[in-house]
């Protein structure tokens, strides 16, 4: 066992507590291990409720970036916190015991204020606020945001009547208040309680390591719970509520889910109770969602999800998974290709004779020239480019690149300058801007143009909650203003792009390199 397993966790003083006692056990069987606490944006942003910020995993997904990184080796969540899909390549590793899943109203003075029609009660959980609200509909709701200690503080220094905290959370760094009342009538979030352990599904000595500290009726009753949610499609957004528990008797050993689901003013709650056999519960959490989605919850969510997830970004252009993850946290993105493009059949003589100077400024035109002719078959004498990520595709398939810039325009004037000959071999769309050939001409050199691809708009309208584009060239643009008008942010791959947006928006961002991880940061700063 000589591999140290490296911890990560966030830096509050209850997850360091909970990655502690993890360390703790694993050292016992005799590992070796680090911690390394991470900050996460849950405990950065604390100006906006958990709903505001219009994600699920907000507090687990700094960890698996860190993880997917190679920073870490195993993550430590609180398990309510984590969303029910995993990122791609993370495993649940192991679910330890579960601890006190109650949630505890901490209150000041005395508790008189319960059978008043006037309060005010704290929480940044809609789970916690739609339950309170439906059973004392006069009351007022606060957002409270930050960790267990700055809560707390935050109830002693502000006039409200009390403050809801899960009790496993005070329980564990040992701060319960005198003062507490156990909501037992409030279903927990999925899951709440319990600790899990992340970990790298290609990691078979770590799984193997955590898979010793794994409590399994935890993990069969914290696994209901989430495929509850999951069914119900919930998150920060929506107020749902779960509860597996296991009972043995003399004669069986029984698994009942509670489950709940209401609107956040908490005027509609909806229900469901199912009880089973342990070991026949595989669709205990399909029926308890369903019974709730049959009776009016369908409805619910699709109201709750059309008011919580309004897109704040575009892409012109669909994005990855890879690319979607380096979005801030609280920025919602949606996507797709505004442009469709077909490669041309270009005419095998023009590729058979050798060319002296060839102009390439998409990786749709390297495409459609491997398309026609092998790359051994090319002979390009001088090659030049615009973009990084052309010029890439270009030095892998093709041949080395003699010169690239991060414009047309600037490699037009490059060429002027510097150029052998004075011909070129232009292969571009159909569709493509005036600025390199026009400048070339205006220097008497002779261009060539060949028609490489088809670019074909097809744009649809968007929602007018969008406030920036992202566009990665200008037949995205034109394709925009098809069924969009220019009254947001558009944020721009290069400065040909910015050129031509500049032409209809009147607020135009340049990306400072022409990729689409660079818009995505140019992005990520204006959300600061």
């Amino acid at each position: 066992m000589t591999k140290v397993i490296r911890i990560g966790t966030r830096d509050s003083e209850l997850a360091l507590w909970q990655a502690t006692t993890v360390k703790d056990q694993l050292e016992s069987l005799g590992y070796q291990t680090q911690l390394v606490p991470v900050k996460s944006t849950g405990d950065l942003v604390l100006d906006k409720p958990l709903s505001e910020l219009g994600i699920t995993g907000i507090f687990t997904k700094t960890l698996d970036v860190a993880m997917l990184k190679g920073d870490i080796d195993i993550a430590v969540h609180s398990m309510k916190d984590v969303p029910t899909a995993l990122p791609k390549g993370i495993v649940q590793a192991a679910v330890l015991e579960r601890a006190n899943f109650l949630d505890l109203l901490v209150y000041k003075n005395n508790q008189e204020f319960l059978g008043q029609r006037q309060a005010t009660i704290a929480t940044g959980s809609l789970r916690r606020q739609a339950q309170w609200l439906n059973r004392y509909p006069t009351h007022t709701i606060t957002d409270l945001r930050g960790n267990v200690n700055s809560r707390l503080q935050k109830l002693e220094d502000n006039n409200w009547n009390g403050a809801i905290f899960a009790a496993a959370g005070l329980d564990r760094i040992g701060l319960e208040p005198e003062n507490t009342i156990g909501l037992t009538w409030m279903l927990p979030a999925p899951a709440q309680g319990a600790i899990m352990i992340a970990a790298l599904a290609s990691d078979d000595y770590v799984q193997e390591a955590c898979a010793q500290l794994n409590h399994e009726p935890t993990e069969i009753c914290t696994d209901i719970e989430r495929e509850f949610l999951r069914i119900l499609e919930g998150g920060c957004t929506a107020p749902i509520g779960a509860l597996a528990t296991i009972k043995t008797t003399e004669t069986s050993e029984d698994i009942t889910l509670k489950g709940v689901l209401l609107t956040v003013d908490g005027t509609q709650k909806l229900e469901a109770e199912f009880t089973v056999r342990l070991g026949q519960h595989q669709s205990l959490a399909k029926d308890c969602a369903n019974s709730i989605l049959a009776r009016g919850g369908k409805r619910l969510m699709s109201e709750l999800q059309k008011v919580a997830q309004k897109t704040t970004i575009f892409s012109t252009k669909k994005i990855t998974p890879e690319q979607q993850q380096l979005f801030a946290d609280g920025i919602q993105v949606d996507s797709d290709d505004f442009v469709k493009i077909n490669s041309s059949r270009i005419p095998a003589p023009i590729l058979k004779k050798p060319l002296q100077n060839v102009v390439i400024t998409s990786k749709n035109a390297v495409e459609a020239l491997l398309t026609t002719m092998p790359a051994n078959k090319l002979q390009f004498k001088n090659i030049y480019c615009v973009g990084r990520k052309t010029k890439r595709s270009i030095e892998r398939h093709i041949g080395k690149v003699t010169h690239s810039e991060n414009s047309a325009k600037k490699l037009a004037h490059y060429l002027v300058e510097f150029m052998e000959g004075t011909e070129v071999t232009y292969f571009c769309s159909n569709i493509r801007l005036d600025v390199l050939p026009d400048i070339l001409k205006e220097h008497n050199i002779v261009i060539n143009e060949i028609e490489a691809y088809k670019t074909k708009h097809d744009s649809v309208s968007l929602d007018p909650s969008v406030e920036g584009v992202l566009f990665f060239s200008p037949s995205t643009i034109d394709s925009y203003l098809l069924k969009n008008k220019p009254d947001k942010i558009a944020y721009c791959i290069g400065e040909t792009t910015a050129t031509h947006a500049r032409t209809y928006f009147s607020d135009v961002r340049v990306a400072r390199m022409p990729d689409t991880e660079s818009v995505i940061a140019l992005v990520n700063e204006n959300y600061k």
